[in-house]
């Protein structure tokens, strides 16, 4: 008799875990599909030269650093010139470069703005200088890494008409490079990896799937929801959202990435957003049950056009365009199905007690819909309630 009650009581702290997770996590992101990231580039000519240009948010170094000198929560030009030297100075502080295993020097230039989907960034234009031309890179990247774990940067390099990207994890040690061939394999491996942390990262992207799961191991009822009788329909009914997500997503995805779409910025994100106030509303009286497959398609079509942001930013080699397609999407895939993974048996084990339905699934989604809410406002009104 204790063994049941002992798996209730985990399958609870797991379905709980994940949902806290999603909650917990996604509040301190009030541009949740946007984290803080900078984008590092570097290329080398022909002749083995090698320049860099990197765009850092100015609302990152304000908090590292501070730039809004008169404190009135707007930053200009004018505070951002002044600062130039600190943020040169600060930035080159946490960049490496080893060439060959012989350090490089870096050297900032004058300092420009550039908009992103997501602010304002300084752009510091890099000289390198290496004993010589280097065959292999190593980048060692510390930006942020006392303040923001979840900071990242995303490396373009490109070297000998080739291009590949890269993960800087501030937390992690040196990544090296090769500046040869580049190996379509590596690539691909590269925009895998950054489509599972784009997902993982990507909170809104998270709390709009886990409002289509939560129902998933239930029906509506008699005006009331009831578990499913067997894991089957849960499994087909998961089977059937997520794939729906992933088809809508990559249309829109590989339309916007190789520029044959594009939508305003505050538009896509405004309307994420929605989609996630409108997918948890919907488990409190569902209008939309059986074909939530339906909400997904329809909502993933927006969502592609956020996924496509950062992807874009990143930068999409030329030689392997559809390389890149295909396994940021399969990445974003893999997240997603890790995400399912873990949720789906520990809420079908849970599927018949009040605690599930009422605070899991009814509590849950009004937490979700109340943060979404929050984002929706601040996306449509630029404004902040909730902390960057």
């Amino acid at each position: 008799m204790t063994r049941p009650a002992r798996g209730g009581a985990a399958a609870r702290v797991g379905v709980c875990t994940v949902v806290w997770l999603a909650l917990v996590w996604a509040p301190p992101a009030a541009d949740a599909h946007k984290p803080s990231d900078s984008y590092l580039s570097i290329t080398q000519a022909d002749n083995g030269a090698l320049t860099g240009r990197w765009d850092i948010a100015l609302r990152d170094l304000d908090f590292a650093i501070g730039l809004d000198a008169d404190g009135d929560g707007a930053i200009t030009w004018r505070e951002v010139r002044a600062k130039h030297a600190d943020i040169a100075a600060y930035a080159l502080a946490r960049l490496a470069l080893r060439g060959d295993d012989q350090p490089c020097s870096v050297q900032a230039g004058a300092q420009m703005l550039d908009d992103h989907t997501d602010g304002t960034y300084t752009v510091l234009p890099l000289a390198i200088t290496c004993a010589s031309a280097p065959a292999r890179l190593a980048i060692g990247y510390t930006l942020f890494a006392d303040l923001d774990p979840q900071h990242r940067g995303l490396l373009n390099l490109r070297a000998r008409g080739l291009a590949r990207s890269a993960v800087l994890d501030p937390q992690a040690p040196p990544q090296s490079l090769e500046l040869g061939e580049a190996n379509r394999w590596a690539q691909f491996v590269d925009y895998l990896r950054e489509g599972v942390w784009h997902i993982w990262v990507g909170f809104d992207h998270i709390l709009f799937l886990l409002s289509l799961l939560l129902p998933a191991v239930m029906t509506w009822r008699a005006s009331r929801w009831q578990p499913v009788q067997g894991f089957r329909p849960a499994f087909w009914d998961v089977l059937r959202i997520v794939t729906s997500f992933t088809v809508a997503h990559s249309i829109t995805l590989s339309l916007a990435a190789l520029g044959i779409v594009a939508l305003p910025s505050r538009l896509v994100e405004s309307a994420i957003a929605a989609s996630v106030v409108v997918a948890a509303l919907n488990n409190l009286k569902p209008v939309v049950e059986g074909r939530r497959w339906l909400v997904a398609f329809g909502f993933g079509l927006i969502h592609g056009f956020g996924f496509a942001s950062v992807l874009t930013e990143l930068g999409l080699p030329r030689g392997a365009l559809v390389l890149a397609l295909v396994g940021f999407n399969l990445g974003v895939e893999c997240g997603q199905l890790a995400i399912v993974a873990l949720f789906l048996p520990l809420a079908y084990s849970l599927r018949g007690s009040a605690f599930y339905r009422r605070t899991v699934m009814l509590g849950g989604s009004l937490a979700i819909a109340g943060i979404a809410g929050i984002w929706l406002a601040e996306r449509l009104f630029g404004f902040k309630l909730l902390p960057v």
